[in-house]
């Protein structure tokens, strides 16, 4: 052994480390040590033995803590709270073997100062649905850029409370949490705790839960540090198990020396195991925190070979570690070979995956290597946080890389890393991680980094905090004289899709004009090489540029923007901004570039593709709940259409896509005004007016002024619709809607003549204008009625049947309600049209049906469950049963039992014939109009 003067100033060097556990974790073998060939010949800890006796022979077997851990019952919880290095890991890893528990056992897993709360609990989510058996009942979900854990938590509460088998949920280091979001939420789950479930909590300090209340009721089973210390028999079977001889009175002295800490024990037995006098060993064995450092420097580091010393220094840096990456910062090689050895002779590393590629340190055993380093070579450790940050970049792994980068002092590449990944992670629902690292730079780089400003300024879109994004843009605008010219391409995208991104949201249409020039000029000057390294930068720029198109009228170029976007982030598996692109291509049927009803689908399928995620209540379903609803309305299926918008309003975030706002309330005014509740369509009307006053002028694709003429006349109010009129330039006034308004405003007043003279530049072109077909209907009918009241009873047919005409290719029925057209279809022969069933179908509308008919289906006499719609949703694509299960979390035979039941509730034989008869029920949307 070293001096021991050296090793107590290793201890003291050591103090102001955190506490950290020397226990296994991860299921490994925690006390299970590799037999020596002898007591008297030292071992190399890194050379494997093939003479190990199996895992489950070298734990020990705690029967007394067993008992009290299976006492407690479903529905209860336990606490095992115990220091670092008490065996809480251990102890329930054995009792979950002993007990055969099998796959009923959730454990979570997460990273030490986990300050995620989404993360968290989608690892929570995660180990449970492994768990359960049936599948359907605990739904994983997607990370997400925003996050609402008690909706998560409603959505994961009534599957549990639906288990018919018992479930153990284990969390480990609970004390490691760092997110108080997050354990507000547990808190919250404790207090439904499902009756099925059995949860426990390992952690070593008390958590922050309100356990007072359990402990009242007698619902808390307590497990405490004093209750984990070994007992001298236990001391005895673990020197045993360990192949150690050691006298009675050495085994009690060993005991006595430790408290029975189980790390301090083990720690003596990875040194007895190659002393050549164990019980002198013992006898100056000094088992107190003081000198577990000295201990394991001078007892496992140093009786190493040197090819093992040096990965476990240089290394030690690393959180984690593989055999390739520690080849690279020793530039050596056979480096996972060592690690496995090292983990198979019990020397506090463990490894992460089934494939033992990559591995932990045990954290007190890296604490100590640390220190080490930090003795022997301390002008190595920025150079080799700069070598991990390299690997790290290369591989894939943005956030070590940052990590390491900051640890090397190289501030300006890490700033770069962040602001090249930080859309990535955000998307991964890492956005608390984003701001983690972000806090961990210098403050004056903050302010002076313009990679770390648009770093900021996108971790505040994402927030909603728009304002402040666009002050971050304009100072790394500021800024960008310093940027160096290898990587000024990379930041010109960057920085214009983002300043694009902040002027969508905000609504400012003008200022996101003039970006989409420069996100255009960035993207085509990016090198063909580098179009994979920014697949999430490309993708959300090209989506910024499609929707902001779209809101420009620039139909075409949105179409083609939002169609590659959509293939990358469908490459990319990139579900979130999938949603918002499939939203807005639907949204293109509103200006005839698709059929109404196809843009009906296209929302339903981003709101499955939500719901079927979890996502059912977030933000990014509000543009395809909301356009289609006014899709909806369009086709006079307006019960349809009154949930879609009432679910629109609770689901949108305020001050969010100023667009959806105004689209949502329009489309509730129409709905309102189709159904003759005239004040609440005012009402609708004009606070989507508003809402459209704070966004840009140059946005043309919702303009709620023609329908509040509509409503105006119908009230009698034509006063304050000439105040309208009056108001309007003359190129607002020519407007095909405008005009529609202002014929209105004349039927009103009784002068048919001016009405028919608006309306003529707008009939004349009906056929040619396509994508203004609602507007082209709206005046033929409106024309219809000038006609009619002029006496020219065959002219008002012949404009009826040319807006049936117009009508009938995609079944659209708005026009027809919001017109004072009712007397006129129900006068209109019906043997003479070449629309009977549309006629029908209007008036059944205009008379207060729900909406069109779908057929004379036969009503189901089972409904289907919630779990087999969401099967039935996936029927119309060309996705296997395997795929669908993929989709869906759940086995490929689950999927096949739903079917079975789908086909004979549905009485269908088919697959083909189960997507029509659920179109003819409704449970799907109708197909494709081409």
């Amino acid at each position: 052994m070293r001096d021991c003067s050296r090793v107590d100033n290793l201890v003291a060097m050591n103090r102001n480390l955190s506490p950290v556990s020397a226990e296994t974790g991860n299921g490994h073998q925690g006390f299970m040590l590799a037999p020596r060939e002898s007591p008297g010949t030292p071992t190399p800890v890194g050379q494997a033995r093939p003479e190990r006796l199996p895992a489950r022979d070298r734990v020990i077997r705690r029967e007394a803590l067993f008992e009290r851990l299976s006492a407690t019952p479903p529905g209860g919880v336990v606490l095992v709270c115990g220091p670092a290095g008490s065996g809480k890991t251990v102890l329930l890893r054995s009792w979950v073997e002993a007990r055969g528990f099998g796959e009923r056992v959730a454990w979570v897993e997460f990273e030490p100062g986990e300050r995620d709360a989404q993360r968290f609990w989608l690892s929570l989510i995660d180990a449970l649905a492994g768990a359960v058996d049936e599948e359907e009942l605990v739904e994983r979900v997607h990370p997400m850029p925003s996050f609402d854990g008690e909706a998560v938590l409603e959505r994961l509460l009534p599957g549990l409370d639906s288990l018919e088998e018992p479930v153990v949920l284990v969390i480990d280091d609970l004390h490691g949490l760092g997110s108080a979001e997050a354990l507000g939420w547990l808190e919250l789950f404790l207090a439904r705790m499902p009756a099925k479930l059995r949860l426990v909590l390992a952690s070593r300090e008390e958590p922050q839960l309100g356990l007072h209340r359990l402990r009242l009721a007698g619902a808390l089973t307590e497990i405490r540090g004093r209750d984990l210390r070994f007992s001298a028999e236990e001391t005895r079977g673990l020197l045993e198990a360990s192949g150690i001889e050691l006298s009675d009175e050495g085994v009690a002295l060993l005991q006595e020396r430790t408290e029975g800490w189980v790390g301090g024990l083990r720690l003596a037995a990875i040194s007895l195991g190659g002393h050549p006098d164990p019980e002198r060993f013992v006898s100056e064995f000094s088992g107190s925190e003081r000198t577990v450092a000295g201990y394991l420097v001078a007892e496992v580091l140093e009786s190493q070979r040197p090819e093992v010393r040096e990965v476990l220094l240089r290394t030690s840096i690393l959180d984690r570690v593989s055999g390739a990456l520690a080849d690279f910062l020793t530039g050596g090689s056979g480096s996972e070979r060592i690690l496995q050895e090292l983990e198979d002779a019990n020397a506090f590393i463990s490894s992460l995956d089934a494939a033992r590629s990559w591995f932990r340190y045990h954290r007190l055993f890296a604490d100590c290597l640390r220190l080490e380093l930090r003795l022997t070579d301390p002008a190595s450790i920025e150079a080799l946080n700069r070598k991990a940050a390299l690997w790290y970049e290369e591989h894939g792994y943005p956030v070590e890389a940052i990590r390491h980068a900051q640890a090397a002092r190289e501030w300006s590449y890490a700033a770069r890393l962040l602001g090249e990944s930080y859309i990535g992670l955000i998307l991964d629902g890492r956005l608390a991680t984003v701001h983690e690292l972000l806090a961990a730079f210098p403050p004056e780089a903050l302010t002076e980094n313009p990679d770390l400003a648009i770093a900021l300024a996108g971790a505040r879109v994402f927030e909603g905090r728009f304002e402040d994004a666009a002050s971050f843009v304009d100072l790394a605008d500021r800024q960008s004289a310093t940027m160096a010219d290898e990587q000024r391409w990379r930041f010109d995208l960057r920085l214009a899709n983002v300043r694009l991104w902040v002027a969508r949201l905000r609504g400012d249409l003008s200022t996101a004009l003039q970006a989409m020039e420069s996100v255009e000029a960035a993207l085509a000057a990016q090198p063909a090489g580098e179009a994979a390294w920014s697949t999430d930068l490309r993708a959300t720029a090209l989506l910024n540029l499609g929707i902001t198109e779209l809101w420009a009228f620039r139909i075409a170029n949105a179409r083609s923007h939002l169609e590659e976007a959509l293939a990358l982030v469908r490459r990319a598996e990139r579900p979130y901004l999938e949603i918002t692109c499939i939203a807005h291509l639907g949204m293109l049927a509103a200006f005839g570039e698709e059929t109404i009803p196809n843009g009906v689908e296209l929302a339903e399928e981003a709101i499955t593709s939500a719901e079927t995620r979890g996502w059912g209540d977030d933000p990014v379903i509000a543009p395809a709940l909301a356009m289609g609803g006014i899709e909806l309305v369009c086709l006079g299926r307006f019960e349809e259409a009154e949930r879609w918008l009432d679910r629109a309003e609770r689901v949108l975030a305020p001050e969010v896509e100023g667009m959806t706002e105004v689209v949502t309330q329009h489309a509730i005014g129409l709905l309102r005004f189709a159904r003759g509740r005239l004040g609440e369509a005012l009402a609708a009307f004009l606070a989507a007016e508003r809402l459209k006053a704070r966004l840009s002028e140059d946005v043309m694709t919702i303009d709620p002024r023609s329908a509040l003429l509509q409503v105006h006349a119908r009230m009698g109010d034509t006063a304050a619709a000439h105040a309208m009129l009056a108001e309007l330039s003359d190129e607002d006034r020519d407007r095909a809607g405008m005009r529609v308004g202002e014929a209105a405003v004349h039927l009103a007043e009784d002068s048919p003549e001016q009405a028919l003279k608006v309306l003529a530049p707008v009939i004349e072109g009906a056929e040619d204008t396509v994508q203004l077909r609602t507007a082209s209907i709206a005046a033929l009918l409106f024309d219809a009625v000038a006609r009619e009241e002029l006496g020219d009873t065959r002219a008002a047919g012949q404009s009826l049947d040319r807006a049936l005409d117009l009508a009938e290719p995609e079944g659209i029925v708005l026009p027809f309600a919001l017109a004072p057209i009712r007397e006129l279809l129900e006068r209109h022969p019906r043997h003479k049209t070449t629309h009977p069933a549309l006629l029908s179908e209007i008036l059944d509308v205009l008379a207060g049906s729900p909406g069109p008919a779908r057929g004379e289906a036969a009503p189901l006499c089972e409904e289907l469950s919630e779990a087999e719609l969401r099967v039935v949703r996936y029927l119309p694509s060309n996705l296997t049963a395997p795929e669908i299960a993929a989709e869906l979390f759940v086995s490929p035979n689950t999927v096949r039992t739903h079917l079975r039941h789908i086909y004979s509730k549905l009485d269908a034989h088919s697959r083909r014939g189960t997507v029509d008869r659920a179109r003819e029920l409704g449970l799907l949307a109708p197909s494709r109009v081409r």
